[in-house]
């Protein structure tokens, strides 16, 4: 029988970028994978297909398993010979218990592994620019724990020692007893003026940071309504934010931000929007799927001689059509002598990491214009074949038919409706955490609206939800179902469609 093991995993702060490699490839084996509370859940998603998933964080403010609980899953499934990975967030040796379920464990006498985390402690101040060392101010740290009872008689902290230490001092866990800690600070001797800062939710898209001094930051954080989980740093090294504040000047920051692209396609606009510190929440209306019948596809691969140039619509195209391409045993030279056409700069890329240059590829998508520029481009021959999807608009073979072009339109793929949950989106636009919707095609918008009734969207663009639209033809679909679109690029692409989100989230010009 296989020996099981049990690796204690630090998921970090929040920031997926900041869970590391090792922790990411324990999880990728893992068997069973017994969490808490994450502020990124994302990281399940490593999770291989079938691995057993126990929650053991707070529910309605009540442990779902308690530390006993804990300790006996991991020690019954390593005993079962099973990889058992414990992930919890920041690092599992600051404040995590992670040593206390290390020793239930070699106890039982399972083998044991320790991944360590990057723990809130660092990562928060760094991402609100306070640096917790500097020579001009702190050479040491304190890390502590905030999450003493203020109906202790007696705390467990020697806040003298503390208060002369002239270390910089993070408090995790303070939010609660924030008014407790500072008093007992400023009963300790530490300087009420001392610079002092929380920050909520740090390293995630939600971040924000009070800065305050430490006489008034309790009172001004319950003006503020700051709640758990936040972060206190006390120490001359937090006047440095102002200075050195990058992550908080991300032009989205908290903005949220719903992508409605399929999820094979919306990688690309959900990083852009994420570095520039939008709350993305992927709502895919489209799947992309494979045709049932490929003989026609095979019989034009085969007979690709036939036409004088491709017009590529989409990414989705390239792929599907070289990969019919390659079932024949072909590569990119079978196009030789073909004249190539991308609509759009991505699919201009797609093909020339294929090693094929796109002979044209228009300024902007507009039917008209991508008619215009081939016939002035020349040489496109009179044969023009284009692999797309099966159901997509009829405007450009229309017109290039118009144009005296002989047009054989080639579905390579599908696109179907998504299932999604429509409540999960609905209830996050009732809690006001949604300010854009975005759409990257017509069927996009056709889609959200099958899942997503007119009706039921219209109460949240009336209170200020704003829909932004890649282009004139999806805007056209949008003014279809009765809503404006108030964001749209200059030029029709998934990176400018990010910066007119971001423009119009700063109030400028769109």
């Amino acid at each position: 029988m296989n020996e099981g093991k049990v690796y204690l995993l630090g998921a970090g702060p929040g920031d997926p970028g900041l869970l590391t490699v090792r922790a990411r490839e324990v999880l990728e084996a893992a068997d069973v994978v017994v969490y808490d509370y994450l502020a990124n859940e994302g990281f399940l998603d490593y999770c291989p297909e079938g691995a057993e998933l126990v929650y053991a964080g707070k529910r309605g403010g009540e442990h779902t398993l308690s530390q006993e609980e804990i300790n006996r899953v991991l020690v019954d499934r390593a005993g079962r010979g099973l990889t058992v990975a414990r992930l919890k967030g920041g690092d599992p040796y600051v404040f995590g218990r992670g040593a206390e379920e290390a020793e239930q464990v070699v106890e039982a006498g399972a083998a044991f592994e320790v991944v360590p985390g990057i723990t809130s402690a660092v990562a928060a101040p760094a991402y609100a620019g306070i640096p917790l060392t500097h020579r001009g101010f702190s050479s040491s740290v304190s890390f502590v724990t905030g999450h003493e009872s203020a109906d202790k008689g007696e705390s467990a902290l020697d806040w003298q020692a503390l208060a002369r230490s002239a270390s910089t001092l993070v408090f995790f866990m303070g939010v609660k007893n924030l008014a407790s800690i500072t008093a007992n600070l400023l009963r300790a001797g530490l300087d009420g003026g001392t610079p002092a800062a929380l920050v909520r939710w740090g390293t995630t898209c939600r971040q924000t940071t009070l800065v305050e001094s430490l006489e008034r930051i309790a009172e001004e954080a319950q003006k503020a309504g700051y709640t758990a989980p936040a972060l206190l740093i006390v120490g001359g090294v937090v006047s440095l934010k102002e200075r050195l504040d990058w992550f908080e000047k991300r032009p989205l920051l908290g903005r949220g931000v719903v992508v409605t692209r399929a999820r094979e396609q919306a990688s690309g606009l959900v990083r852009t929007l994420e570095d520039m510190g939008a709350c993305c929440l992927q709502f895919p209306t489209i799947r992309i799927s494979p045709l049932k019948d490929y003989e026609a596809v095979d019989r034009a691969v085969r007979e690709l001689s036939r036409y004088d140039s491709l017009v590529f619509t989409s990414v989705n195209g390239v792929k599907h059509f070289f990969d019919r391409l390659r079932r024949q045993g072909l590569d990119s030279r079978a196009f030789g002598g073909r004249r190539l056409a991308a609509i759009g700069p991505a699919t201009a890329d797609e093909l020339r990491g294929r090693g094929l240059e796109p002979d044209f590829v228009p300024r902007r998508y507009v039917a008209e214009e991508v008619v215009q520029g081939i016939i002035h481009h020349g040489g496109f021959g009179e044969r023009i074949l284009i692999p797309r999807a099966e159901t997509a608009r009829e405007v450009l073979p229309r017109e290039l038919e118009r144009a005296g072009f002989e047009v054989n339109v080639l579905p390579v793929y599908r696109t179907e409706l998504a299932h999604n949950d429509a409540e999960v989106l609905l209830e996050a636009m009732g809690r006001g955490e949604v300010h854009y919707v975005s759409f990257t095609s017509s069927s996009t918008v056709h889609n959200f609206f099958k899942l997503v009734g007119p009706e039921r969207l219209r109460p949240y663009t009336e209170q200020g939800l704003r829909l932004a639209c890649i282009g004139p033809v999806t805007e056209e679909t949008l003014s279809e179902y009765g809503f404006a679109c108030q964001v749209w690029p200059e030029r029709y692409t998934v990176p400018e469609l990010a910066q007119a989100i971001a423009r119009d989230a700063a109030g400028g010009e769109r």
